[in-house]
């Protein structure tokens, strides 16, 4: 009996309060304290889906271990898997289950909860009012590591670690358009109440079903056969070019191959070495999410051994590395500043004015600080994307192995054996490109500095194509009753172009697909695309696309948008330090 008792709000509101990692799943309520440490996703997975429903999160990428005939076949998570969920169910839930705000994302539990109490579901206005508190100087606790400070205009806000967290003059202007660009969120979009979600939730499974049956889950082998020729191809190019001492030639081919199965590169002459890589990071890509083989172990040899080592990949930043160690498929808070990483750039880019200030992130565990090199930088960002997006690989560099030196990827407990694999790659691949090709192949110091860099610039249209997907779209909170495809269309856009354009996109261009359904191979995602759009209009969810050159203005718009935000506010604190007046009239 104890395992199938119906638990109440309240319940489990206590359990949370208790310290319970609880996870509803298929309306099955999971205590995953014993798992948080063995999840090969890392705790963090499972921390932000703490007194949330995740049965789509957890089996909206599913991949074929069984025959296809099985219904559980294309479970994301193995049946082994499953069988350890259901030893971790301690009761079940009736009816549509509201969401809780986890604890790592600021919720607040009362052990002594009653139904509808405490951590109810919360509202747009709840979330326009604290932006707007914040921006006046009253911001609530779970927006700074230390709860009982707040933060009033102007001032200075307590030490984390090395450095004083500064924030910018707090004017209404400011939270006026944050607030703005949440209403317009909430009257663009379909309604948040739970019957409306619901809907859209019982439409995206119905489509996943069509998904399934339809085979968009099936790998089409035969694309990889004509990509291998491709790679070939480029690689022979790349061979002859060096052996023949064109080495700025054999480093754009270089690169390219890097990329190989789309490299949109705007440099049209020597750039025969860039073109190897920007191919290659395809592959590795659907490698990464197991879209391949459909399987870890075989999905991480293929990564680490095929993508770093033997074709010199090794450049996804953390989160995809993350995504691809632990075969997580949850994409669940994109464009949520504090806990989205491929967002957090401080003090290089801001999205939104609500970046203009400091900020804690849950996933490097980390405060950006705002301070004076912020203020300097962002006021330029739209001059300093493309110069920084073309050397951005090297900071890609830094951050895998930040990421696999750190103890976060300690932590993926069954999983714990990609840790040492990824290393002794990655060594590897510095040993083939550092020592091998550039130390003993280029002659001088000249010469290999722009070898480096050409072989890295060159991949610069990947960067741009990954940040217009999602740099142009709503980084507003609007809540924990936004259901997960409704998310996942508000916060990423497509890239349109013709399928013979697909050689140079890669099939990355399909991001919002893609994040609907992480585990379908991309040569698919052309086609699932139809049926997307076909689900888009049924539940009236805006689905975003625009061409690339569209794409670009947008990024650019915005990203001037938040500068001249900054430099009216940084008028304003320079007006008001010399006059004691607000200026605002």
């Amino acid at each position: 009996m104890g395992r199938c008792k119906v638990l109440s709000r309240a319940d489990i509101e206590s359990l949370i309060a208790a310290g319970g990692v609880i996870v509803i799943n298929d309306g099955n309520v999971l205590r995953l304290n014993g798992w948080l440490d063995k999840h090969p996703g890392g705790r963090l997975v499972l921390q932000h889906m703490v007194g949330r429903d995740a049965t789509d999160e957890i089996s909206m990428a599913f991949f074929k271990d069984l025959p296809a005939n099985d219904a559980s076949a294309y479970r994301y998570h193995c049946p082994k898997v499953l069988r350890t969920m259901n030893r971790y169910r301690i009761g079940r839930v009736s009816g549509p289950w509201i969401n809780f705000t986890p604890p790592i994302r600021g919720g607040k539990f009362s052990s002594k909860a009653h139904n509808g109490s405490s951590n109810a579901l919360e509202t747009p206005s709840v979330h326009a009012e604290a932006l707007s508190k914040f921006f006046h100087g009253e911001a609530s606790a779970s927006e700074s590591e230390d709860p009982s400070s707040s933060t009033p205009p102007c001032t200075t806000l307590p030490k984390h670690g090395a450095g004083t967290l500064r924030s910018p003059p707090a004017e209404p202007n400011n939270a006026k358009v944050v607030r703005q660009a949440l209403e317009d969120d909430i009257a663009q979009y379909p309604s948040l109440d739970a019957t409306t979600q619901q809907a859209i939730v019982q439409k995206y499974r119905e489509l996943h079903d069509r998904v399934k049956k339809e085979g968009f889950y099936e790998c089409r082998y035969r694309e990889y056969v004509k990509e291998l020729v491709q790679h070939v191809f480029i690689f022979a190019l790349f061979i002859v070019a060096l052996r023949a001492e064109w080495y700025i030639t054999s480093a754009a081919l270089l690169g390219l191959f890097w990329v190989c199965p789309n490299a949109r590169s705007p440099f049209k002459r020597d750039h025969a070495a860039d073109i190897a890589q920007h191919q290659i990071m395809f592959t590795a890509h659907d490698a990464g999410h197991r879209e391949i083989s459909h399987n870890f172990t075989s999905a991480v040899a293929y990564r680490s051994a095929g993508g770093r080592a033997v074709i010199t990949y090794i450049t996804l930043s953390p989160i995809i590395t993350q995504v691809s160690l632990a075969a997580q498929g949850p994409i669940t808070l994109t464009m949520v500043q504090e806990h989205d990483p491929d967002i957090q750039n401080a003090p290089l880019f801001a999205m939104s004015p609500s970046f203009l200030k400091s900020f804690h992130s849950s996933y490097y565990n980390f405060t950006f600080l705002w301070d004076k090199a912020a203020e300097f930088a962002i006021p330029y960002q739209r001059y300093t994307y493309y110069p920084i997006m073309g050397i951005a690989r090297f900071n890609l560099y830094i951050l895998s192995w930040c990421h696999l030196l750190s103890p976060r990827s300690a932590t993926f407990g069954a999983a714990s054996w990609t840790r040492p694999t990824e290393i002794c790659f990655m060594l590897c691949y510095w040993f083939l490109f550092g020592y091998c090709l550039v130390w003993r192949s280029v002659p001088t110091w000249t010469l290999r500095i722009a070898f480096v860099l050409v072989s890295h610039i060159i991949t610069m249209p990947l960067h741009v194509q990954i940040t217009l997907s999602h740099w142009a779209m709503s980084t507003s909170d609007v809540g924990e009753a936004e259901s997960f495809p409704q998310h996942q269309l508000r916060t990423t856009m497509d890239v349109e172009c013709p399928p013979w354009l697909d050689f140079i996109h890669g099939g990355l261009q399909f991001q919002a697909v893609h994040h609907l359904f992480p585990g379908v191979p991309r040569h698919n995602l052309r086609r699932l695309q139809q049926l997307v759009i076909q689900f888009s209009e049924e539940t009236n969810i805006r689905y975003k696309r625009l061409g690339f050159v569209a794409g670009n203005k947008d990024v650019l718009g915005k990203l001037g948008e938040v500068a001249g935000q900054l430099e009216m506010m940084l008028k304003c604190q320079k007006y008001m330090a010399e006059t004691g007046e607000s200026g605002l009239h």
